[in-house]
């Protein structure tokens, strides 16, 4: 006959008599069995934990490098784009000084310069220097020809009653938008503007400034639909946002003719004309000629 084997459990009962109870062995099997199973998986889940953890950790390290590289990534592409605008614009200040006084445009060394080589001394010594010589130039005391055959001792007066200077506005409204820098309309961040926004009203005739041929009309990105005129002397304007044209490329236009009509084609936030005077190439601030134009209306106005 086949011996089995109990574990005797003794105790005492309420009335102090023994008790003896009788477990088979193989109960305590089953019970290391499963002590041994539940080690095991409160061992399992504790390494799982762990790894769990250390991989969170982890990830919360390379999120917050991903979110510092993105802060710096932003903070270097804004010191980039105002280190272009500074370019932009002391490249228009050098090609306007240049002209004033007949030299050799500066605004292609400027646009071979490295942006960051640029330091912020340097940036506002020459713009200290180019203002300084078209001061000079702007006052009359400039004593060299300014580039179109003109007189020793010539004026801005002098130049822009040549037939090749824009000394006409090409609408008549406000300016919405000046020339240089500014906040973009769209999205907020600093731009360089390379003209003047003229409000007016949809389908507005936009006349010649000059006497010239018309080098483009046709649709220009975010210009719309755009007309640049070649006035001859290194001397070139745009027209852009228009709603149609009126000339066509290579047309020969005299001042005060109608080359197209005002509307917002592009990118734009309503009907105006944006307009651009360049000299050899670089845009230039046009406000001036037009200052010089309304001056001469009222002039006019006065001597009739």
């Amino acid at each position: 006959m086949r011996k089995r084997y109990y574990i005797m459990f003794v105790a005492r009962d309420s009335d102090g008599q023994l008790l003896k109870i009788p477990i088979p062995l193989h109960y305590l099997y089953v019970f290391v069995a499963g002590a041994l199973i539940g080690m095991f998986t409160i061992t399992g889940m504790a390494g799982s934990y762990t790894r769990m953890l250390v991989k969170t950790l982890r990830f919360n390290e390379l999120r917050n490098e991903k979110e510092a590289l993105k802060k710096n990534y932003n903070t270097l592409e804004q010191v980039a784009k105002e280190k272009e605008i500074q370019v932009a614009s002391l490249g228009s200040l050098a090609s306007e000084v240049s002209a004033l006084y007949g030299l050799k445009s500066e605004s292609a060394l400027l646009q071979r310069t490295a942006v960051n080589d640029l330091g912020e001394e340097r940036f506002n010594t020459s713009l200290d220097h180019f203002y300084a010589l078209k001061n000079s130039a702007m006052s009359g005391v400039a004593t060299m020809a300014v580039g179109f055959g003109m007189h020793r001792n010539a004026t801005l007066g002098d130049w822009a009653r040549l037939a090749a200077a824009p000394s006409l506005w090409p609408v008549q409204g406000r300016i919405m938008s000046s020339f240089g820098e500014r906040s973009d309309p769209f999205n907020g961040e600093g731009a360089f503007h390379r003209g003047v926004d003229i409000q007016g009203n949809y389908g507005q005739p936009i006349v010649s400034p000059a006497a010239g041929v018309v080098e483009m009309a046709d649709f220009r990105g975010g210009y719309g639909r755009t007309v640049i005129i070649n006035h001859g002397n290194g001397i070139t304007t745009l027209f852009g946002h228009m709603s149609g044209f009126a000339v066509s490329a290579g047309q020969h236009v005299q001042r005060g003719d109608v080359i197209g009509f005002v509307g917002q084609s592009g990118r734009t936030t309503g009907p105006h004309v944006h307009y651009e005077v360049h000299i050899n190439s670089a845009p230039v601030n046009p406000y001036k000629y037009l200052r010089t134009t309304l001056a001469q209306s009222e002039f006019s106005a006065k001597a009739d």
